[in-house]
């Protein structure tokens, strides 16, 4: 699709906001940015990861270069539902995405199945070639949302976006079959990404300090690997201690 690009390079900051941040900081932004033409979108994605999270971890260790392979569609998905293929690289705080587009259908076959790569562009072989690295990337975890993402109406190369109702699932595992999932945010939170080639402007950046808004580190993936595994742990904390004595060396309660 023509309207999307396919190649990003920008550095990207977030925030987190309350509904009364959010309510002050919205008239401020639209003296100098606009709504996009899809208003408030929801996004879906599919994050891939080895079966140990080897991907997601080391992002968390907050390393100098980082990298993530997803699956995304917008709105509601079926097989003929336009979706994209995108790494998604980090490297010395600049953020380089990636991405080839096609059949949600054709995509999960590829990406899930073992069926053929969506193209033959240089973009494909790249995803192809982080696949062949990992060795085994399969669905771990579904994040949607609901997005609406403002422009500048001078540069449009400028983007501010705000997500809400972020919330993840690892059971439903494919976007044609999204559940309800769990909430990250709590209500009246949104999460606020400012995204620019260069610096944020001067204005703007004063705005955000009069209203108490600073950068934070935040990975919707990340924080729903460490809900997931908070989960699990009060899950086997909770478990009732079985009537009937282990046998020697197998422990079964922890």
């Amino acid at each position: 699709m023509s309207e999307y690009l396919n190649v990003f390079k920008r550095t990207e900051i977030k925030y987190l906001l309350s509904d009364e941040q959010y309510r002050k900081l919205l008239p401020f932004l639209e003296k100098s940015f606009k709504i996009d033409e899809y208003g408030e979108t929801q996004i879906n994605n599919i994050y891939f990861d080895t079966s140990n999270y080897r991907m997601i971890r080391t992002s968390l260790e907050k390393p100098l270069y980082k990298e993530k392979l997803r699956l995304r569609t917008y709105g509601k998905t079926d097989d003929t539902t336009n979706s994209f293929i995108e790494i998604k690289k980090k490297y010395d705080g600049i953020v380089y995405k990636r991405r080839v587009s096609g059949s949600y259908g054709k995509a999960y076959e590829y990406l899930v199945k073992g069926g053929k790569p969506m193209d033959d562009s240089q973009i494909s072989k790249e995803i192809e070639g982080l696949r062949n690295i990992y060795g085994d990337l399969i669905p771990a975890m579904t994040i949607c949302y609901d997005r609406i993402a403002m422009v500048g109406r001078q540069n449009p190369e400028q983007r501010i976006t705000f997500d809400r109702n972020i919330r993840w699932d690892t059971k439903s595992l494919d976007l044609r079959k999204i559940q309800t999932g769990n909430r990250i945010l709590e209500e009246g939170q949104r999460m606020m990404e400012i995204k620019v080639l260069n610096a944020m402007p001067l204005e703007l950046a004063r705005k955000l300090s009069e209203l108490e808004i600073y950068p934070t580190s935040f990975s919707k993936y990340g924080k729903g690997y460490a809900e997931m595994l908070s989960r699990e742990k009060r899950l086997v904390l909770t478990k009732p201690r079985s009537e009937e004595m282990p046998e020697k060396g197998v422990v079964i309660y922890a």
